[in-house]
């Protein structure tokens, strides 16, 4: 019995510190680095034509997803990261839009753990259909 309130304070624990951890835009609000199209165990990069206008109508996308905020940049400055938490969990996600010589590039990473298993490729896609449907 002792080890399953160790069990259970460990996932207390956890988390607690999956939803208080510190994010640094220091280390998340970034340039994309890459080329074209590429999925990730840890995430996927989107780049799709666009320009400032098309930045904006993909932030108000982005910003109408639940538990979604931005942490840093804006569509003036050429740049935004997002983060978005899971529904459970409240995993971190971050997410970086970027104009550059007309085109978008799309990062969607995970904060913590190895895989997202498809959660940021399915999320940056869905906002990419929503561009297309708009």
């Amino acid at each position: 019995m002792k080890w399953l309130g160790l069990v259970l304070a460990a996932l207390v624990g956890v988390a607690i510190w999956v939803r208080v951890a510190p994010s640094e835009p220091s280390r998340w609000h970034v340039p994309v680095s890459g080329e074209g199209d590429a999925a990730f165990k840890a995430g996927v990069r989107r780049v799709i034509a666009g320009d400032a206008a098309v930045m904006a109508r993909l932030d108000a996308i982005i910003r109408a997803t639940a538990r979604t905020r931005v942490l840093a940049g804006s569509v003036a400055e050429g740049r935004i990261t997002y983060v978005t938490r899971s529904a459970l969990w409240g995993f971190p996600d971050y997410t970086t839009v970027e104009l550059r010589d007309g085109q978008i590039a799309i990062l969607g990473r995970l904060r913590f753990g190895r895989s997202d298993l498809g959660v940021n490729k399915a999320r940056v896609d869905g906002w990419l259909k929503a561009l297309a449907q708009g």
